[in-house]
């Protein structure tokens, strides 16, 4: 007899995404018809400044080679070029930052602190950057894209932010999400929707997904986003850029909106850099992780690449109506394998992980706060809850304040099971399977490379049929592993694709050092045209 149900199970799986695939073809047919074959694209980078890395930039200012001013200008040229275009700012300090630029070119023509000094204790001094619109910066719209929160002005930095102005970096703009980060197209009833860089008619992917475009489009030096289900890792996929998810409960979160409201979804929750060059990622890491970590962290310890073991597993997860991957993703990873051995002689091995199966239930049940206020409170900024069929007449006549991702969001949270009910405890004892599985896997010198999403950016509104494709990076944050992103070039449409690199837990740097390799490798981010 349970023979007989586990096939009535597995047949009924199969039917359905048999189904759900005819219905993706459908829908793309359908948005190709609407849309058109290729939007428009980012406009060419004619500041040759802002292809350096942050780094780079960073080393020039103090070195008086370029003026902070003079970065900034570049900076603030370019997003006004790019933003009517793009629409990933959705608010400025530029007269505030030129002052703070000023200062620090001031500070350096001073000769009160050597360039070692400067190096050592303001190591972003000068250097602009944005970030996502749910991590405080003081004086600015702290909305996450809740249209009932468009008045709220953030009265401190978040932590994230005070660390990097202590090293001289120099906020200058947030970038657009998706309404309370809880959705992978970056759209609100706020602000509006973004657009791909690499092409208009695509999403950005969310909730960073603001940032992660302005990073390709090279709006500002380098960025910073939080990531709950993939909203770091998504959108620098979507978008041809670095990102990196740090591990559990490493980097402070306070000043980050929405507020995690189980320990459950502290752990998931991880803020971390965006940036167009690898070589950034672990410079910014080191100054925004707590101070009380760093001894676990090892990040000074040096990489050799040479010692990694690496596995991967490029098959689909075979869970309920999420898309099979691309073969031009699949494809990244025999060209991984085939550089790693050709250059240093490693042996990459393939690997089914079969409990992935379960990703969407696993990042359900963290996600499910138990006694802590629902998702319909939450878009009510905690003054009472929605009206949810309301709100869904109101969203069929496009005058409802809430996107209607958001309200659907709502609905299934109180579908969702609560931890007292055996399904919830039987997939956290799975996802704790998962997690000492892959952590025996990787141990302390292994790696795991895995898709960060099955198809390249998809049409907007199209991730409204295949809800579920942000279980590849959402995983990774139920386990609390540290996962990069990695550009690895456009496929054939001219779209970013590329793969994400997981390392056990406080293995961070294995995953920056793996994502420098590969941009040495395979060229990282693909600037837009240049114009001399």
């Amino acid at each position: 007899m349970g023979d007989g149900k586990k096939l009535i199970k597995q047949y009924t799986k199969a039917a359905i995404n048999l189904l759900h695939r005819f219905i993706e073809l459908i829908a793309r047919c359908l948005f190709k018809l609407i849309y058109g074959t290729t939007g428009e694209k980012m406009p060419p980078i004619k500041d040759l400044l802002l292809l350096e890395s942050a780094t780079s930039i960073a080393y020039k200012i103090r070195t008086k080679k370029v003026s902070s001013v003079q970065v900034l200008n570049s900076c603030i040229e370019r997003i006004k070029e790019i933003n009517p275009l793009l629409n990933c700012i959705v608010a400025n300090r530029f007269e505030d930052a030129l002052k703070e630029a000023q200062a620090a070119d001031d500070l350096i023509k001073s000769g009160k602190l050597s360039e070692e000094d400067l190096a050592r204790n303001k190591p972003f001094l000068g250097v602009p950057f944005t970030t996502k619109d749910c991590i405080a910066v003081k004086g600015m719209i702290h909305t996450s894209g809740l249209y009932t929160r468009q008045k709220v002005i953030a009265e401190e930095d978040a932590d994230v932010i005070a660390r990097l102005r202590n090293v001289g970096a120099i906020p200058i703009a947030l970038t657009n999400v998706s309404e309370l980060c809880m959705w992978w197209e970056s759209a609100n009833t706020l602000h509006g929707r973004t657009n791909n860089p690499y092409d208009t008619n695509r999403i950005v992917g969310g909730s960073s997904g603001g940032e992660g475009c302005n990073q390709a489009a090279a709006g500002s030096i380098f960025g910073i986003g939080s990531d709950i289900g993939g909203s770091i890792r998504m959108p620098a996929f979507f978008n041809g850029v670095f990102g990196h998810k740090p591990s559990k409960a490493i980097i402070s979160q306070k000043g980050q909106y929405p507020i995690p409201v189980s320990e459950i979804q502290r752990d998931m929750l991880g803020l971390g850099p965006i940036c167009r060059r690898a070589e950034d990622l672990l410079p910014i890491f080191k100054i925004i992780v707590n101070k009380e970590a760093e001894p676990k962290l090892k990040l000074d310890e040096k990489v050799n690449v040479k010692n990694i073991k690496f596995y991967y597993q490029d098959s689909d997860i075979k869970g309920v109506m999420v898309s099979p991957i691309q073969p031009e993703i699949k494809n990244l990873f025999k060209k991984i394998t085939i550089y790693l051995k050709k250059a240093h002689k490693i042996e990459t091995q393939k690997v089914t992980i079969e409990r992935l199966r379960n990703s969407v239930s696993m990042w359900m049940t963290g996600m499910k706060p138990g006694k802590g206020p629902s998702f319909g409170e939450q878009l009510a900024n905690f003054n009472g809850s929605i009206n949810i069929p309301f709100e869904l007449i109101k969203c069929c006549f496009r005058i409802s304040k809430h996107t209607f991702v958001g309200i659907i969001t709502a609905i299934l949270d109180k579908f969702t099971p609560t931890p007292e009910n055996p399904k919830h405890i039987y997939m956290a004892q799975e996802c704790g399977a998962l997690h000492n599985e892959l952590s025996d896997l990787m141990g302390d010198d292994g790696v795991f490379l895995f898709p960060s999403h099955p198809t390249a950016a998809p049409y907007h509104n199209e991730p409204l049929i295949k809800p579920l494709n942000f279980i590849y990076t959402g995983v990774i944050n139920v386990l609390g592993f540290p996962a990069t992103h990695c550009p690895l070039g456009l496929d054939s449409h001219g779209l970013p694709i590329g793969i994400q690199v997981v390392a056990n837990v406080n293995n961070d740097r294995l995953c920056m050092a793996v994502a420098e390799e590969l941009e040495k490798a395979f060229g990282g981010w693909v600037p837009p045209a240049i114009e001399a």
